[in-house]
């Protein structure tokens, strides 16, 4: 009995020292994590406070991607106030506020720590035609109120006259204008214009403000569609083997082109 009694003593004291050392590691890990820790956040405030790791001036931020618009005027619109700490910016915030303020579709902001800088990769908004409501209000005592006017790019994304040219004070507008209510036409736009754009006569001006009677201003004269539907492509086939109208008739003689029905197309000539 007395030796299973010191045998027993023996293990709990050994068994004391083996969790006491098991506490000061624990302990010295603890340590260790905190220092760590400690270690990591000091080198980040250092990194991000290194001078050069701050974008100091625009010519650090690169566009890319950029036709209709100028590096500067892209750089002009940053939300940035320099000097700007890099692991500050927040890439998604500029790329919003791009999207919002000017013709671009999509942008994409990539931080560069090496130099230092950004890089900005753009997608225009390329304009294809002037939209507005209505056509020009007649004068009244010497005053015209004139008609809200956009922009549509292919796709149909509408973009403010004004503030591509303020951008851009040189692009020259597109010769192609459409009238009426977007409501009326955008679902049919993107095909419309793939339409209109391979005809082989040129059309300047495409007319919804009745939806029941689409009008063209071509250079053969204005053409009545009547409401658009899929023969729209026939009437613009129709509208093509027209083209030696012009030495048959005189364009000032003719009221309008009517190819309501593209199997039997009519000359509506003035009285």
């Amino acid at each position: 009995m007395a030796n299973i009694a010191s045998v027993s003593q023996s293990q709990l004291t050994n068994r004391r020292k083996q969790l006491q050392r098991e506490r000061q590691i624990r302990l010295f890990q603890a340590i260790w994590r905190s220092l760590f820790v400690g270690g990591m956040a000091s080198g980040l405030v250092w990194a991000i406070t290194l001078p050069d790791w701050v974008i100091g001036q625009p010519e650090q931020i690169v566009i890319e991607g950029n036709e209709l618009l100028s590096s500067q005027a892209i750089r002009s619109l940053l939300p940035l106030s320099y000097p700007e700490y890099l692991l500050q910016v927040e890439p998604q915030v500029i790329a919003n506020s791009l999207e919002s303020q000017a013709p671009i579709a999509e942008a994409k902001v990539v931080r560069q720590l090496m130099p230092p800088g950004l890089t900005i990769q753009v997608k225009e908004l390329k304009p294809v035609a002037i939209a507005q409501l209505s056509k020009p209000l007649q004068k009244v005592k010497n005053k015209t109120s004139p008609p809200e006017r956009g922009l549509l790019d292919a796709q149909g994304n509408w973009m403010p006259e004004s503030s591509l040219l303020s951008l851009a004070p040189n692009f020259q507008l597109p010769t192609l204008k459409v009238i009426g209510s977007s409501q009326q036409y955008l679902s049919h736009w993107r095909v419309l214009y793939q339409e209109v754009s391979q005809s082989t006569i040129e059309v300047l001006e495409i007319d919804w403000q009745d939806p029941a009677n689409l009008i063209l201003k071509t250079e053969l004269g204005h053409v009545h569609c009547g409401s658009y539907s899929s023969r729209f492509v026939d009437q613009l086939a129709v509208l093509s083997r027209m083209q030696e109208l012009s030495t048959q008739i005189k364009p000032s003689q003719i009221a309008y082109i009517d190819l309501k029905n593209p199997d039997l197309p009519a000359i509506q000539l003035k009285n």
